[in-house]
C-alpha cells in the first residue's frame, strides 16, 4: 500500500517467564497477612478459638519445616474464614478465604477457553496484584496500631512499582516478601478469646 510504513507493526514485550517460587515463600504469603487478618477490628482483640488453632498450628508448623502441615492448616484457616458466621473481613484480606465460585457455565470463565500456560499466567498475575493490595493495606494497618511501618509502607510502594514496569519478576516477589517476612517478626501473634466460663448450676451452689 503507497504511504504505508516499510516496518512491521510492534508488538507488545512478552510477559516475564514464572519465576520459581519455594514452598517456603508460597506459604509465607499466606501466614503472614493471616496473622495481620487475626489482628483485625472486627475481632475485638481476640478472635475465636476456632479461628486461632488453625493459625497455631500452621505457624508452629512453619517454624518447624513441616511445610506440608503448615500448608494443610493455612487451608484449614481459610477455610475457616469463609464460614458465614464470622463477619466479613474487608478487602483485600478477605481473599484469603477459600474461594466459593457461583455456579456458572465453564464458557463464562474467561480462562474457559485459554491454554493451560496461559491459565497459570492469568493466576499468578492475579496473585501479584491481590499481594500488593494485601502488602498495602497490612502497611495502613501497621500505622494504625502503632507498629515500626515505614519499611512496610515503602517496600509497598516498590513492589507496586517492579510490578507495573516488569511484571511478577524475582524483584518484585523480593519486595513482597521482604513485607512478610518483617510482618512475622514484629507483629504480634493473635490473641484467644477467654474461655466462657459456664454459670454456677442450683446443685453447686447448694
Amino acid at each position: 500500500m503507497p504511504g504505508a510504513p516499510n516496518r512491521p507493526p510492534e508488538s507488545a514485550p512478552p510477559p516475564p517467564p514464572p519465576v520459581a517460587v519455594s514452598p517456603e515463600r508460597r506459604i509465607l504469603r499466606r501466614l503472614a497477612p493471616s496473622r495481620v487478618a487475626l489482628q483485625l477490628d472486627q475481632w475485638k482483640g481476640a478472635p475465636s478459638v476456632e479461628l486461632i488453632d488453625p493459625f497455631e498450628r500452621a505457624e508452629a508448623a512453619y517454624a518447624a519445616g513441616e511445610l506440608v502441615a503448615a500448608e494443610k492448616a493455612l487451608e484449614q484457616l481459610s477455610v475457616r474464614f469463609a464460614e458465614p458466621r464470622w463477619p466479613t473481613m474487608p478487602s483485600p484480606f478477605k481473599e484469603l478465604r477459600v474461594a466459593i465460585p457461583a455456579p456458572m457455565p465453564p464458557q463464562w470463565d474467561p480462562d474457559h477457553a485459554a491454554d493451560p500456560a496461559e491459565k497459570d499466567r492469568r493466576r499468578l498475575a492475579r496473585l501479584a496484584v491481590q499481594q500488593v493490595a494485601l502488602a498495602k493495606a497490612t502497611a495502613a494497618f501497621a500505622v494504625k496500631r502503632g507498629w515500626p511501618a515505614d519499611d512496610l509502607t515503602a517496600h509497598a510502594t516498590a513492589a507496586e512499582s517492579a510490578l507495573a514496569a516488569n511484571g511478577a519478576d524475582e524483584a518484585f516477589w523480593n519486595e513482597v516478601d521482604a513485607i512478610w517476612t518483617a510482618v512475622r517478626e514484629r507483629v504480634p501473634m493473635p490473641k484467644r478469646a477467654a474461655a466462657r466460663v459456664a454459670p454456677p448450676t442450683a446443685d453447686a451452689e447448694a
